[in-house]
């Protein structure tokens, strides 16, 4: 609800307030279930940028990919390939996405031109992770956030070096819901190449 004018307003001391708490419940969260491949695959993403600066970091004499635009690019993808394994987390979070961004949590994203909404709650369960991913996709839209690895700068020729930059984060791969190995690592580069 606050990340938008937060970051397009520095004076919404509102929005920069909450964030700010958002933001140390997050560390919270984190510190103590831990994170998961959205994170395992950052690492790769941000250390092997090539040529890449997000506006706003024009003056930097090197290119650099923030640490949670790395994170977000691949969320998309991760999602999509997780939320077969615990549809009720992905659905959960995709509607309190939808909460924040329409006032109901009604899940009226693009997935209703796929026939999604209306559909039976087993339909539902099984493209959770899609809900999650187009909430998501709808979160990096409002922020200007670029969408997919290619619009930084990667390509298919860049998913082994990705994926093999990933294999030694166990410490975040392990907590995946799904079980992930160099092949499923290839695909998920590979979805994450447009978002």
């Amino acid at each position: 609800k606050y990340l938008p004018g937060a970051v397009n307003d520095p004076d919404d001391e509102e929005a920069r307030s909450n964030m700010l708490l958002a933001a140390a419940s997050a560390g919270v969260g984190f510190g103590n279930a831990g994170v998961h491949l959205c994170h395992g695959m950052s690492y790769p993403v941000a250390s092997q940028v090539k040529s890449y600066v997000p506006p706003g970091y024009e003056g930097a004499d090197h290119a650099l990919i923030p640490h949670g635009h790395s994170v977000i690019v691949n969320a998309p993808a991760v999602f999509r390939f997780t939320g077969r394994a615990a549809p009720e987390r992905h659905l959960e979070c995709a509607r309190i996405l939808a909460a924040a961004r329409n006032d109901t949590g009604e899940l009226t994203r693009s997935t209703t031109a796929r026939g999604v909404v209306g559909s039976s709650m087993s339909r539902v369960s099984e493209d959770a992770g899609q809900y999650l991913a187009d909430e998501i996709l709808h979160v990096m839209d409002a922020l200007n956030v670029p969408v997919g690895l290619r619009a930084l700068g990667y390509d298919e020729d860049d998913l082994e070096s990705l994926a093999e930059g990933t294999m030694p984060q166990h410490r975040v791969t392990k907590l995946s819901p799904r079980p992930v190995g160099k092949k499923e690592l290839l695909q998920l580069f590979s979805d994450a190449l447009e978002g």
